[in-house]
């Protein structure tokens, strides 16, 4: 597979594969989105996958796009109600397993799609294959936070509702790995969700799982605070939240209509009456830098962890300003190496830890 590496050496623009079928909203969203993206990247050039004569329609109406979009036709279409055995088993000619092949193939650097989180999944860990070491792949997400940095890395949201011991610490080093990537920390510090933060409440699963980051944390290259809760997601505590998949995608979706919900009030309390509408002019600047902050579309994109390539999802319901911010995280891994950096990372923490275990297995085999 080629990589991002490769391409900038050979001094190649930097290709990104779009699956411009997948999102409610259509492509012409994803379209509208690729252009603003352009607007301040001329140098990216785009696979989009789809049906090719409404695609190349769409395409020819944006001047920021011209030259910069080649269109592999693919007149499927995952929705997001179809089950993803039966995308593993039909979808061949469907958008979503063109634009993963366009990484595979090594056309392209990364994948970006906004379609059914399951089926893009199944076939990334089908088409791409999972990293050596790597029982279970994560979704990671950037969690607004009161650290310096603005965000925090949060994994799994989704992509497994279930992690034992040994995938919650692959989740914390490639979470580690992103946060040094995306949020540019040296040293990340790392916290493992928990019910409460004494290290004799939680299940079994994480009580092994905290000994197992900690004695990893210095081989790791990160600090490792122990249990958190879930106020300490969006908190200074930590840099990289920890969990299981079905935790981490509820407190996801709780964010988001959180979120939703203070931004509803805060327009029915400024519109109340002729006063607060008045006040609501008069801090207009600092209720757009709020909206900004607050606002899932302008950080929008999970990335899946733990594959031979990276993969990009957007929200389904992402408008051209969250497809745009997709597309963006997607250049900005790309550009860093991201894919490489973390794959080594992993084979050097697998190759440790079987290390261990060796030398645990000959001291239990000697030992009286």
């Amino acid at each position: 597979m080629t990589s991002a590496e490769d391409q900038r050496k050979a001094n190649g623009p930097l290709v990104l594969s779009i699956d411009a079928m997948g999102g409610d909203r259509g492509p012409a969203a994803i379209v509208a989105g690729l252009a603003a993206f352009a607007r301040k990247h001329r140098d990216v050039r785009f696979i989009v996958h789809g049906p090719e004569a409404e695609l190349a329609a769409l395409i020819e109406k944006r001047r920021e796009l011209s030259g910069a979009c080649e269109i592999r036709d693919a007149a499927g279409v995952v929705s997001m109600q179809d089950k993803p055995s039966h995308v593993m088993r039909n979808g061949q000619n469907t958008s979503m397993w063109s634009a993963i092949d366009s990484v595979r193939e090594g056309k392209a650097a990364v994948t970006v799609s906004c379609g059914n989180t399951g089926a893009l999944m199944l076939l990334s860990m089908v088409r791409l294959r999972k990293l050596p070491g790597v029982n279970r792949p994560a979704i990671a997400v950037l969690w607004p936070s009161r650290n310096p940095q603005g965000f925090n890395v949060m994994l799994d949201v989704g992509a497994d509702i279930r992690a034992d011991a040994e995938d919650l610490l692959k989740y914390a080093m490639m979470g580690a790995s992103y946060a040094r990537n995306g949020l540019a920390l040296k040293r990340p510090r790392i916290g493992l969700l928990n019910v409460g933060t004494e290290e004799h409440k939680g299940r079994p699963e994480l009580k092994a799982a905290h000994e197992l980051i900690a004695a990893h944390a210095d081989r790791g290259e990160f600090d490792f605070v122990g249990f958190v809760e879930g106020g300490d997601i969006p908190g200074q505590r930590c840099d990289v939240i920890v969990t299981d998949g079905f935790t981490g995608n509820i407190a996801l979706k709780t964010g988001e209509g959180t979120a939703s919900l203070i931004g509803a009030l805060l327009r029915e309390a400024f519109a109340y009456s002729p006063l607060s509408r008045l006040a609501s002019l008069l801090a207009l600047t600092s209720l757009k830098r709020l909206q900004a902050r607050i606002d899932p579309r302008r950080k929008n994109g999970g990335v899946f962890l733990g594959l031979n390539g990276t993969v990009v999802k957007s929200h389904g319901s992402a408008d051209a300003t969250g497809v745009a911010a997709a597309v963006e995280l997607a250049y900005d891994l790309a550009q860093s190496g991201f894919a490489e950096r973390l794959a080594a990372r992993l084979a050097a923490a697998t190759e440790a830890m079987g290390a261990d275990a060796s030398q645990k297995e000959k001291k239990d085999g000697t030992d009286p």
